[in-house]
């Protein structure tokens, strides 16, 4: 059976609605870097999407071909992600305009940069397509407040308002100085309704100034 990243760490993945405390470890993505309005037609958002599947089923079918990755398993392509912040350093829901966004995908451990390198050139070959925008991207994420959010994305701030005042409860600040605002999309917004989406928000925490949280400590694969 394929390896599941979702099942596998539940606690990253599939965590309450109740806000909790989580300590993220390293793990490494395919990512592309962009800006602007996600929705907007032909957007740099959808395309880094387009650009993301493609190079992560092109390592998923590695296994078909000539390119050998050492200590390849088989496993189900892990969910979309983003990072997402401003320049000015508010979301402002109004102004998706303003929005900078780094959109991912996580990688097996077994995937080195090389692999990722041989995927955009062959994606490239095959598809017809500059899939040269792809990088491999180490991201520590380290200690977090998280939650599901369950509905539509435009009302993510009430659900981040109460992982705010949760992290304050438990002695954390808000930290986001040099690590950002993070999503998991575990719903396809093409066959969900809005109000049954699901989507994992974690914002950086640190400084514990009371020792009553509960972590979280989850292995990466």
């Amino acid at each position: 059976m394929a390896f599941d990243f979702k099942k596998e760490y539940k606690e990253l993945y599939q965590p309450a609605t109740a806000p909790s405390i989580v300590q993220v470890p390293s793990m490494n993505y395919i990512a592309v870097k962009g800006k602007g309005d996600p929705n907007a037609e032909g957007s740099e958002y959808k395309r880094s999407i387009e650009m993301l599947y493609g190079i992560a089923y092109t390592l998923k079918m590695s296994k078909m071909g000539s390119h050998k990755m050492e200590g390849y398993f088989d496993y189900v392509v892990p969910p979309l992600e983003g990072l997402w912040w401003t320049e000015a350093g508010v979301f402002d829901y109004s102004d998706k305009q303003a929005f900078n966004f780094i959109s991912m995908i996580r990688l097996p451990d077994f995937v080195q940069p090389t692999d990722v390198d041989w995927a955009k050139d062959e994606a490239t070959r095959k598809k017809k397509a500059n899939y040269q925008a792809v990088e491999f991207f180490t991201y520590d994420e380290g200690l977090c407040v998280q939650c599901m959010h369950i509905g539509p994305y435009d009302n993510e701030p009430a659900t981040i308002s109460a992982m705010e005042r949760f992290a304050a409860s438990k002695g954390y600040l808000i930290d986001l100085v040099e690590r950002l605002h993070h999503e998991i999309y575990l719903s396809d917004p093409r066959k969900t309704a809005p109000e049954k989406t699901k989507t994992v928000i974690r914002i950086p925490v640190k400084t514990v100034l009371t020792p009553n949280a509960t972590i979280w400590k989850a292995e990466g694969k």
